[in-house]
């Protein structure tokens, strides 16, 4: 009988005074500034029908017979989105609802000012820095289902196979009716008993998904590593999502798919840019199947190729990892008047843009202004002219920022669980191998290192003793 091993927790004042390290590093924001806080509780306090002068569309039209639920990671107050997916007429009818920052944030404010300077909200396992003050975000403006809220309401009608047929996107006073989480809005749809709003979730997911793999887009679906709360302290764990997660983001992608048609129709915008994988990369990452024994016919795409694979076994995630690092260069293009003459995603196969969380990221209120004016068939204002490229390099700034935290969080509580450990050996798999030497990944705790040493193959199991742990510099390193 193979017994588990024993839990690793890092203890939580160890993890809390580390990341408050890291966050000062990073010089990631903490409180907001009281002309911020102001500015905060008097827009949180405007009814929401009333729309600001700067707003680029006609007032607000009532929508609250739509209905509409959120489904979010369990516990979450700053909802963005709320949504209805349902069959209608051969075909399928999508209503979703983003939340409307604009109606809280007057540009170039104080609180404007301080929402550049954070760019996103920042996430770390002991809570999040927030993108807007709360009275707005996890209040006034989140999705909740406690009354009317201004949104972004979009309405798009689907032929059988997921196309769209008709796109309105307007300004709207909505009500959601209900919150889930992923794994409530899972078990409800599984058991085929849930709200009118997820009825037709599943198959337009699907759909879209059928849809993404036609142009050739890239879902990668290897679990995600993740610090979580346990028993009074902090633990590693990898998470596969739950297919509604998948069939949840086919219907944000949909709308960023839809608004970057728009903008591009229009002739002004701010789009989610990746440029396609570089030859090299490619060509590395078929010498690494070369050397695993995957096949990858000449035929084969790329994306085909990376459908394919297990994330489940050694070798597919192995590659897996690897199939993330070509994917490099992700930005935000900015254009008022000329198109990009790039303005695809090479990962979605499709131009893009970011709008459907606005409380969480500051592009996507600069973006829906001008995605709202062209809709609306009117000139695009020009404080949203001006605010597209300065919108753009603060959020590359923040997205530098968020992902160092991210992976400074996990080198943190990796680096704590292994501490008292040095010296131990511990069963890994080898999913990466360059100039620097291999970086393996433990099978239980969920803990990556590297180490160096002949005869180290990608997707090969090995032992390792713990040669370093050092919480100070976020370290783990092993010795094979």
């Amino acid at each position: 009988m193979r017994l588990r091993p024993p839990r690793l927790i890092a203890d939580d004042a160890r993890v809390r005074a580390g990341l408050d390290r890291l966050r000062r590093e990073l010089e990631v924001p903490d409180a907001f500034p009281a002309e911020a806080e102001a500015a905060a509780d008097r827009a949180a306090a405007t009814p929401p029908s009333a729309l600001p002068p700067f707003a680029s569309a006609p007032p607000r039209v009532d929508r609250t017979d739509v209905e509409l639920v959120t489904v979010d990671p369990e516990g979450s107050t700053d909802l963005d989105q709320a949504l209805s997916v349902t069959a209608r007429d051969g075909g399928f009818r999508v209503s979703y609802a983003i939340a409307d920052l604009a109606q809280f944030v007057a540009p170039d404010g104080p609180l404007d000012a301080e929402v550049h300077r954070r760019g996103v909200t920042h996430y770390a396992p002991d809570g999040r820095r927030p993108l807007h003050p709360d009275p707005i975000g996890t209040a006034a403006a989140s999705l909740l289902p406690d009354g009317a809220r201004p949104a972004v309401l979009w309405t798009i009608d689907l032929d059988p196979t997921g196309i769209p047929t008709a796109t309105a996107v307007e300004r709207a006073i909505v009500r959601s009716r209900r919150q889930l989480s992923y794994e409530q809005a899972q078990q409800l749809i599984e058991a085929g008993d849930g709200s009118p709003a997820l009825s037709a979730l599943r198959a337009v997911g699907e759909a879209r998904l059928a849809l993404e793999r036609e142009r050739g887009g890239i879902s990668l679906t290897h679990p995600q590593q993740e610090v979580v709360a346990a028993d009074g302290g902090y633990e590693l764990r990898y998470a596969a999502p739950l297919p509604v997660e998948d069939w949840n983001a086919q219907i944000s992608l949909l709308c960023g798919i839809e608004a970057a048609r728009i903008m591009l129709a229009g002739g002004s915008g701010l789009l989610r840019t990746l440029p396609a994988p570089e030859p090299a990369a490619l060509e590395r990452l078929r010498r690494s199947a070369a050397a695993l024994g995957v096949d990858w016919p000449s035929g084969r795409s790329y994306p085909e190729f990376v459908r394919a694979l297990d994330p489940a076994t050694a070798v597919g995630g192995a590659l897996l990892t690897q199939c993330a690092r070509t994917l490099r260069g992700a930005g935000y293009t900015a254009f008022d008047g000329t198109p990009p003459a790039d303005p695809g995603h090479a990962a979605i196969a499709a131009p893009y843009a970011h709008v459907t969380a606005p409380i969480r990221r500051l592009c996507d209120r600069v973006a829906n202004e001008a995605l709202l004016a062209h809709a609306a068939g009117r000139p695009v204002p020009g404080w949203v002219g001006a605010a597209l490229a300065p919108a753009s390099e603060a959020m590359a700034a923040a997205g530098r920022r968020a992902g160092a935290l991210e992976r400074g969080a996990i080198d943190l509580v990796e680096a704590l669980l292994l501490a008292d450990r040095v010296g131990e050996r511990f069963t890994g798999v080898v999913v990466d191998v360059d100039d620097r030497g291999a970086l393996v990944q433990l099978r239980d705790p969920a803990i990556q290192g590297r180490t160096t040493g002949d005869g180290l193959t990608l997707g090969s199991e090995i032992q390792v003793t713990v040669r370093e742990a050092d919480p100070e510099r976020r370290v783990v390193r092993f010795a094979a």
